[in-house]
Order: structure tokens, then C-alpha cells, then sequence
């Protein structure tokens, strides 16, 4: 089963953001999709199966930005 969640992240503010999160994101297992919005501060996420928001929230950190939450 497959999964999309948005999150919200903070310190995002340039396309280079955007690549360093998608990239660490990107190598979690699973991970199908990964889209950054700098503007909005979220990326959405897909993934084959559910992902921890503990394991979202270390990729993001290993980039260098922080998860605030994430959207219903």
C-alpha cells in the first residue's frame, strides 16, 4: 500500500534547499516521490509503505532543516 504525506519543514527558502531535502528523502527505503516547496515550506512525500515521522524527520535534520509537522 502506498502512502503521500505532506510535511512541513522550517529553514527551507531556495531551489538548493529543496534538492538537499528531496535528496535525503530520496534515499529513505521505500520513498517513490519527493517534492519540496520552498515557498509554501512543506515536501510531500510517497512511499511504498508507511514511513515513520521519526525516520522524515532525521533525513531533514541530515540536510541541515527541521520538521515542524505535517499536514492532515
Amino acid at each position: 500500500m502506498s502512502s503521500t504525506i505532506t510535511y512541513t519543514v522550517s529553514g527551507m527558502s531556495c531551489g538548493h534547499c529543496e534538492k538537499a531535502i528531496s535528496s535525503e528523502l530520496s534515499a529513505l527505503d521505500g520513498v517513490t516521490g519527493v517534492s519540496a516547496d520552498s515557498a509554501a515550506g512543506t515536501v510531500t512525500v510517497s512511499s511504498l509503505a508507511p514511513l515513520t515521522d521519526e525516520q522524515i524527520a532525521a533525513a531533514i535534520d541530515e540536510a541541515g532543516y527541521e520538521l515542524v509537522g505535517r499536514s492532515a
